[in-house]
């Protein structure tokens, strides 16, 4: 069954936080990096509601889902990801989105 999510509260973020590095001031050139918020804002929205990649939503707190998708699988390599996972959960479990 899908869930509903509208992106992490500053608190739930908070947990989020010490697992990325600090991003730069400014790229030399191309567009600006989506911060890394959005881009879990993103992959939670996906995975909660079950949505396509293609049914992303656009605005504020989102990144785009090819950003996304490319820090998807850069973090799968690095093994962020895994460091990612139980803090997930937590927060799925917290909301009772996890049976």
């Amino acid at each position: 069954m899908a869930g509903r999510f509208e992106g992490l509260s500053n608190l739930e973020w908070s947990l989020f936080e010490d697992i990325f590095p600090k991003p730069r001031e400014k790229r030399e050139r191309g567009m600006p990096h989506y911060s890394f918020r959005y881009v879990i804002n993103t992959l939670l929205y996906i995975l909660i509601t079950g949505c396509g990649w293609c049914d992303v939503p656009k605005g504020e707190i989102w990144a785009s889902k090819r950003s996304t998708h490319r820090w998807l699988k850069r973090w799968q390599l690095e093994g962020t990801l895994e460091a990612l996972q139980p803090r997930i959960l937590g927060i799925g479990q917290d909301k009772r989105l996890i049976n």
